[in-house]
């Protein structure tokens, strides 16, 4: 039986960038049938903000139904295949995986007190960075190092 690759996005409070990342990977794995196990999470808890509901549910993905949670919240939390920090305060206080998780750093802006121009910007800047994430594992390609290396795809 093949296990789907388990992916976490780490932020530091699992409240705007990791919970929208988290999102954006799982509909684009749904779009190119991409079995992945995904989830997000946080080096402190706190509340998923709205605006990063709004600007989501502009693009047709709910996050209504989703909690802010630290590491010890979400389902085995020392087995992952890809571990990616989307800020630079959780790529510092990530806990060291074993040698089997690919660890990447994919520092984006933090939306938090912005317009929600700023906050459309930073969540299409994750969209294309994430199916570019989602694509190349499905090619079975070497995922990007950085989001500026990502490819501008669509999985729609």
């Amino acid at each position: 039986m093949n296990v789907p690759p388990r992916v976490l996005i780490l932020c530091t409070h699992n409240s705007a960038r990791s919970q929208m990342a988290e999102a954006l990977t799982r509909d684009a794995a749904r779009h190119l049938a991409l079995p992945l196990d995904v989830h997000s999470a946080g080096t402190e808890a706190t509340r998923v903000k709205d605006d990063a509901k709004t600007v989501m549910a502009e693009i047709g993905l709910d996050l209504s139904s989703h909690t802010s949670k630290t590491l010890f919240d979400v389902p085995d939390p020392w087995n992952f295949d890809y571990v990616l920090t989307v800020c630079d305060s959780a790529a510092e206080a990530c806990p060291v995986y074993p040698g089997n998780t690919v660890r990447l750093h994919y520092p984006f802006v933090d939306p938090s007190g912005g317009s929600l121009d700023r906050w459309r910007a930073v969540r299409d800047q994750l969209r294309v960075h994430f199916e570019g994430f989602v694509r190349s594992l499905k090619e079975g390609q070497p995922v990007p190092a950085s989001y500026e290396d990502s490819p501008v795809v669509s999985v729609s």
